[in-house]
């Protein structure tokens, strides 16, 4: 299965991103700056963590406006799917490919440990290997985490089962609303999350808990 890595000047999680990708599908993803208009085919592209130009404005909303996300939006459209992590959830969020915002944590401070996530919806082209209500570990690292939507937004992703991943055991490090960690758009083809799996995929780092993420994405079968 090949994948693509979105770059943006501030990205900090790209090469944890590329190392997981190379080592879950054994193929190295290919590496699309944002001045880009293209992207070659593939079966999952990925906008990593970061500060995509320095958060400046708000997270990720330059960052939505770049050349490159008119190829990421074309593709989403087509049904490849898209996953973001951290500023790549903020990106899509800000770019109308996910619903909602991410607003200041709660605490007004960067937060950066573990919590735990539920995988509320097991059957998504992006938990499937997980089993449905598993409690995964997972590392967050963010300061502009907190999950918000209207009320009308809010009942809909939760009536159409698009809350794929949920933080755990009183461990919401942000504030966000309903316990949101990570959702998916109406096609499920789409995925933000502010938690990093990339970076909990083998013994190495402590625990493989987010490799199933992986799996189930670069997995032909959803």
């Amino acid at each position: 299965m090949k994948s693509a890595v979105i770059l943006f000047p501030g990205s900090n999680r790209d090469r944890d991103m590329i190392a997981a990708l190379t080592k879950v599908s054994g193929l190295e993803p290919a590496k699309i700056w944002h001045t880009e208009t293209e992207i070659p085919a593939c079966d999952l592209i990925v906008i990593p963590g970061g500060f995509s130009y320095g958060d400046y404005l708000r997270s990720g909303a330059i960052a939505a406006r770049s050349p490159i996300m008119g190829a990421v939006r074309k593709a989403a459209n087509q049904g490849v799917k898209v996953l973001g992590v951290c500023n790549g959830f903020q990106t899509l969020c800000e770019a109308a490919l996910l619903p909602g915002a991410l607003m200041r944590n709660a605490s007004l401070r960067f937060v950066s440990r573990e919590v735990k996530l539920q995988v509320t919806n097991a059957d998504t082209m992006f938990s499937h290997h997980y089993k449905q209500d598993q409690i995964l570990r997972c590392p967050v690292a963010h300061h502009d985490g907190n999950y918000f939507a209207d009320n009308a937004t809010l009942n809909a992703l939760e009536a159409e089962n698009r809350v794929v991943f949920r933080y755990a055991e009183g461990t919401n490090p942000n504030g966000s609303l309903n316990d949101i960690a990570g959702i998916s758009n109406e096609r499920g083809n789409v995925l933000g999350m502010m938690p990093h799996p990339e970076n909990l995929i083998e013994a190495f780092h402590g625990g493989d808990d987010g490799r199933g993420l992986f799996e189930s994405a670069l997995s032909k079968v959803a």
